[in-house]
């Protein structure tokens, strides 16, 4: 069994971050969302993964062989973003006719890995959402079977998201229906989408069980990745060994990872808040918030806020005369 992993997205709506940061490397909790994906995996025993890189890829390439040394993988360039199927097609030399586990590099999902790696059939990860069309859909009888797959379509037909988790065993047929849909035109997008090749798939009689997730976290966005660090520092804090740090004249509400080398004083930190290594911060008040490493806050109020890495954030000092009854919304 490999693991596939597609990180060579260029994370536009994480702007500004990922102009010089991958969108795969966003720090929570503590890790990034590729390692939280990796050691995942990791601790259910595969040992074998493709990275398919791109945009900002020797950062991606650079953090995989110095967290994880000795890993046994490879990493493929995906030089033109045209899509899921293009990214995934690109690794057929490297996976030859071995069963495969994709997971995309800005997925972070809850669910039996165990389970899926031992099923007989080829696998979908889905989850019911209220508004499927800006996903790929997945119809699913009775028994879990996967009747089709349609990618972002106008009128749904299943309000059942495929999430970006798919164990495939025909791998053979997998890259032969990928080959021929990248010899014909690509989507009104200009992608290659990974869900065209499936669909062919099952209409060829190949079988696929559709599992469902417990949590998913699609971290493209400001609001999901706030919300899963929120959920992975929660997770945390219920594990033992779970310590809230002291800082001088400061109050810390967990759950919070404040990494290690941060200076911090007059301030309430928390609750969930990842901070990075080396940061200092004096004066403050920071809840639901992720802080880069090398930063430095002074006299800063946030709330849902990512600040980035070597950030200099200094606020205002405020002189009020209030008088009684008064509703003042700063902002």
């Amino acid at each position: 069994m490999k693991a596939i992993i597609p990180v060579a997205g260029a994370g536009t709506k994480l702007r500004p971050h990922t102009y010089t940061q991958p969108k795969a490397l966003m720090p929570m909790a503590g890790k990034t969302i590729l390692s939280v994906i990796v050691d995942a995996l990791l601790n259910k025993g595969i040992e074998e993964y493709i990275f398919i890189i791109g945009y900002l890829g020797d950062k991606i390439q650079d953090y995989v062989q110095r967290t994880y040394p000795g890993l046994r993988c490879t990493f493929v360039t995906q030089n033109d973003r045209r899509g899921t199927g293009h990214a995934i097609w690109l690794t057929r030399d490297v996976v030859k006719d071995d069963e495969v586990l994709i997971v995309f590099g800005d997925t972070i999902c809850d669910f039996d890995i165990e389970t899926v790696l031992q099923s007989e059939s080829s696998q979908i990860g889905i989850r019911r959402v209220d508004d499927p069309r800006s996903f790929g859909v997945a119809e699913v009888d009775d028994n879990n079977r996967v009747l089709k797959v349609v990618e972002k379509p106008l009128i749904p037909k299943s309000n059942m998201a495929m999430v970006g988790v798919y164990k495939i065993r025909e791998t053979h047929a997998l890259f032969s229906a990928l080959d021929a849909y990248l010899h014909n035109r690509a989507d009104a997008d200009g992608e290659y989408h990974l869900t065209h090749a499936l669909q062919h798939m099952i209409e060829q009689g190949i079988v696929f069980k559709a599992f469902k997730v417990n949590n998913w976290f699609d971290c493209g966005k400001k609001e999901t990745l706030l919300e899963t660090n929120a959920t992975l520092l929660k997770t945390m804090s219920e594990q033992a060994g779970y310590t809230v740090p002291e800082f001088p004249d400061t109050v810390i509400i967990p759950p919070v990872n404040i990494a290690s080398g941060c200076t911090i004083a007059h301030s309430i930190i928390g609750p969930s808040v990842s901070i990075g290594e080396n940061t200092t911060i004096r004066s403050s008040i920071i809840r639901n918030s992720i802080i880069g490493s090398f930063a430095e806050l002074d006299e800063v109020v946030l709330k849902s806020s990512i600040i980035g890495s070597d950030a200099y954030v200094h606020g205002m000092s405020q002189s009020l005369n209030i008088g009684d009854n008064t509703d003042i919304d700063l902002g």
